[in-house]
């Protein structure tokens, strides 16, 4: 099994092609940091787009099932406001600190994800949340290794890994 990849059921849109796929993907990532062609966030932006034209989050929220975010300051005060509740109890209620000292969830799935693949705190999600799963962003060959981790989470990343082979 490759790293990040969940164990269950098969994932929907072929994440287990993902999984496959990883070591080629990891050799892309090794060639366009080397070498990164001029237009590659036109590229993945014009890819990103299309992949999202085609999969629908709500189907999948393979993100919310297995992965935490991380909270900010800023997103535990939203988040804790949204709740009604104080900062300190949101934290000592749903997060930890991970080995890098990062906020992140007790629990996967997110505790705040219903049966029908909605967050229950979508308004006040947090800053990592609201830019999943990064393809968008500029200078994307600064984030291509966290890219290419979320290629085992997000199919929508996978499929962008796959038009760019």
């Amino acid at each position: 099994m490759t790293p990040g990849q969940p164990s269950g059921p098969p994932l929907p849109y072929s994440l287990d092609r993902a999984a496959a796929e990883y070591r080629s993907n990891r050799k892309l990532v090794g060639r366009l940091r080397q070498r990164t062609p001029g237009d590659l966030d036109e590229r993945i932006h014009t890819l990103h787009d299309e992949a999202f034209a085609e999969i629908d989050c709500l189907k999948c929220a393979n993100c919310c099932k297995t992965t935490s975010p991380i909270f900010r300051d800023i997103d535990i005060d939203r988040l804790a406001r949204h709740l009604g509740m104080r900062p300190a109890e949101l934290v000592a209620q749903y997060l930890h600190l991970d080995s890098d000292g990062d906020y992140v969830l007790n629990q996967a799935p997110c505790p705040f994800l219903g049966p029908d693949n909605y967050c229950s705190v979508y308004a006040a999600r947090p800053r990592a949340c609201r830019a999943y799963p990064h393809t968008d962003r500029k200078n994307m060959v600064q984030i291509l290794p966290l890219t290419l981790r979320n290629s085992l989470v997000c199919p929508a990343v996978a499929r962008i890994f796959r038009r760019l082979r």
